[in-house]
């Protein structure tokens, strides 16, 4: 899986802040989910950003590593 992005990689395609200050701010921002959200369900999410989100996780894509992380981190 050497096509896997960074969490860094995923905050710039989500159109966020993808500086370890942004991500780790946007974390503590956001968290914790509820136990049982699925992390694109999450309210905090534009239409766009949720679609990818969910699209990369149903088709188990390059992108979903990152998608994991941010999903654990969050919760």
């Amino acid at each position: 899986m050497d096509n896997a992005h960074d969490l860094s990689q995923l905050f710039a395609q989500l159109g966020l802040p993808s500086d370890p200050a942004g991500i780790e701010g946007f974390i503590a921002t956001h968290r914790p989910l509820e136990n049982g959200t699925a992390l694109y369900r999450a309210p905090f999410w534009s239409p766009a950003q949720r679609n990818f989100l969910k699209e990369e996780i149903i088709e188990d894509a390059d992108w979903a590593p990152a998608i994991d992380e941010l999903n654990m981190r969050l919760h």
